[in-house]
């Protein structure tokens, strides 16, 4: 939870480092290649975080603005994510189809695929994944309802979790998931 103006500088630096090597940037900046949107979006939830958790007038306003720059950079990328979800070092590869509940609560250093769901069961809102830190999420992999999934672990591609994994380290697949290594 970002609530401090150094804490967002030194999450926004790090998340830089992941989309955006110094090397390249003229190149990615020319081709407008995805890489620079999707950091632009995790810098706007980033913000969105930052002015979320402070009080005040200013911080309210600013709050709505990068919500609505969220939104807008979000539905074009098929990019759907909730502020105070993520813990810093979040790197997304691909755009399209990714959808996470605002109250589920995911780690730090995740790395979604893309085409991705994390939320819960139902359209109450309640009974959202809590997902540890340095956890990798394959292509097409779902993770719903109210369960926990340990740090350090791979989701396979296409996999469907819907059972807590608490053991480390380990990859699951499959659908229903299950452990494979």
């Amino acid at each position: 939870m970002i609530k401090e103006k150094s804490e967002l500088i030194r999450v926004l630096n790090e998340e830089r480092n992941l989309y955006i090597s110094k090397s390249d940037i003229l190149e990615l900046r020319v081709t407008s290649d995805n890489k620079i949107k999707i950091f632009k979006l995790v810098s706007y939830v980033r913000h969105l975080e930052y002015h979320h958790n402070n009080k005040g007038l200013y911080h309210r306003l600013m709050r709505l603005w990068y919500w609505r720059r969220k939104n807008i950079l979000g539905r074009r990328l098929g990019i759907e994510i909730w502020d105070n979800s993520f813990d810093s070092g979040l790197l997304i590869y691909h755009a399209g189809n990714i959808v996470v509940n605002g109250n589920a609560k995911i780690g730090k250093n995740c790395k979604l695929h893309g085409s991705n769901c994390i939320g819960n069961k139902g359209p109450d809102n309640l009974g959202c994944p809590v997902i540890g830190d340095n956890v990798r999420i394959g292509v097409g992999a779902k993770i719903i309802g109210e369960i926990k999934i340990a740090d350090n672990i791979t989701v396979a591609a296409g996999a469907v979790v819907v059972d807590s994994f608490e053991e480390e380290g380990i990859t699951i697949g499959g659908v229903p998931a299950r452990k494979i290594k």
